[in-house]
């Protein structure tokens, strides 16, 4: 039985914590969620030397006494990018931001500088992996965590040595906050699908809607040579091509279809480019 301390706390968390509670090899002694919880992690590790660390979006900035108690193996951090690209906050964000069509995870060694650790483990999935060409971010986390933690059950404790990243290769994301939100439709189609799908959950994506602030929550590109007539929200983009909203939640209200926002709130159904 590996003994492990998990630290983290979202998506990529939760499903690579799942993981480890089903397999019968594991047994989690300690969930680390904030850095409140650093002092009982440290007390935990200085009484069972034993004990391997697995981290996945912690947010928290551990220092290096602690990161000294799990040498020489390290803490393991399952970030969701293939390092040493988009190091930081916003891997996949900022992947579906760009546009791109790949995902990758990487393990690596927890160091001081931030995901700058030698690496055990990368994979990339590609188009064919997820359900559509423009998987919800929620998919992307799911399987990326999947990869990256059945990597760890399988090869826990025993590991390879790690590879030391190339440092003058490394590209850098940032955290987003709600001065981001608002969606401009003199942007491409294609652009603000991608915010849709980078900003869910946080910071969200916004944009007003006859007299409605509303959250878009689900949208699509009109692949139709002119506009879907059967839409009932079509956004004019600065491309001439139309975005689609499937769902969106007004200012104090439940998310709902657009078809129900349509029959409730308006009576145009073409929101003309700003």
């Amino acid at each position: 039985m590996t003994k492990l301390i998990f630290f983290g706390n979202g998506p990529l968390a939760e499903t690579s914590l799942s993981l480890f509670q089903q397999s019968p090899h594991f047994q989690i002694v300690f969930h680390a969620k904030t850095k409140a919880d650093l002092a009982e992690v440290q007390r935990l590790k200085s009484a069972d030397p034993d004990l391997f660390g697995v981290l996945a979006s912690f947010g928290t900035l551990i220092k290096q006494d602690l990161l000294d108690l799990f040498e020489p193996q390290g803490i393991l951090n399952i970030h969701p990018s293939l390092l040493p690209a988009y190091r930081g906050a916003s891997p996949i964000e900022t992947a579906i931001l760009n546009g791109d069509q790949n995902f990758s995870v990487s393990i690596m060694k927890l160091v001081k500088a931030m995901d700058a650790g030698p690496i055990y483990f990368q994979a990339t999935l590609t188009p064919s992996d997820f359900k559509t060409p423009f998987p919800e971010k929620s998919e992307i986390y799911h399987k990326l965590s999947s990869i990256a933690t059945e990597w760890l059950i399988n090869h826990l404790p025993q590991l390879p040595v790690p590879t030391p990243q190339d440092h003058d290769q490394a590209t850098f994301t940032s955290k987003f906050d709600t001065s981001m939100s608002l969606l401009d439709p003199q942007k491409p189609a294609l652009a603000l699908l991608n915010q849709i799908r980078a900003f869910q959950g946080f910071p969200k994506s916004k944009l007003v809607i006859g007299q409605q602030e509303c959250i878009i929550l689900k949208a699509h590109l009109d692949t139709n040579s002119g506009p879907d007539q059967r839409a009932k929200i079509k956004v004019l983009c600065g491309d001439n091509h139309y975005l689609i909203i499937d769902q969106l939640q007004p200012n104090g209200r439940k998310p709902m279809d657009a078809k129900s926002f349509y029959n409730g709130y308006m009576k145009q159904s073409t929101i003309p480019q700003m």
